[in-house]
């Protein structure tokens, strides 16, 4: 049973966990996800392409052996013509989101790091789905939510394999 007095929303479909339900919620996840990313670029005078690229450059770290993004592995990320992606860095750098810099060790690789000025308006405007993120981990129970993380893992890795 979960964590919280409150019973958890009710799948749709009469299986709960078959694969029409999994469609489903995902999708409306992923809307929601959408909806709130939207409405992030409208309020800073971005494209969605553009927070697209903001997350790819939070997210590069994690990558192992990766290193910091560069131009030519966002527009591989995001499926880019390469002057569509040096637009978009161009705005952002110009919105304050984002800074280039030169590799030390290589003058001719550029680095695309978050500036701490971004990293500061979007920890303040994502601040509510941080919260609604822990208040719906708060239902469940420690061995709930590694299964949940396990789940949702495998499902980036089986997306990664059928994605270009």
């Amino acid at each position: 049973m979960a964590a919280a007095d409150t019973p958890p929303p009710v799948p749709p479909y009469d299986d709960p966990i078959g694969l029409q339900s999994f469609a489903v919620l995902l999708r409306e996840m992923n809307s929601q996800f959408n909806r709130i990313a939207q409405e992030f670029a409208r309020a800073h005078d971005l494209h969605l392409t553009d927070v697209q690229a903001l997350i790819a450059v939070l997210d590069a770290d994690r990558e192992e052996d990766a290193g910091p993004m560069t131009p030519g592995r966002l527009r591989a990320h995001l499926n880019l013509t390469s002057g569509a992606v040096t637009a978009c860095l161009d705005r952002l750098e110009k919105a304050g989101h984002i800074h280039r810099v030169r590799a030390p060790d290589d003058r001719r690789v550029v680095h695309v790091l978050y500036a701490q000025a971004g990293r500061a308006a979007a920890r303040e405007y994502f601040r509510p789905l941080a919260q609604s993120t822990d208040a719906a981990r708060g239902h469940f129970t420690p061995t709930e939510l590694h299964v949940v993380v396990r789940f949702l893992g495998e499902m980036n890795r089986q997306l990664n394999r059928i994605t270009p």
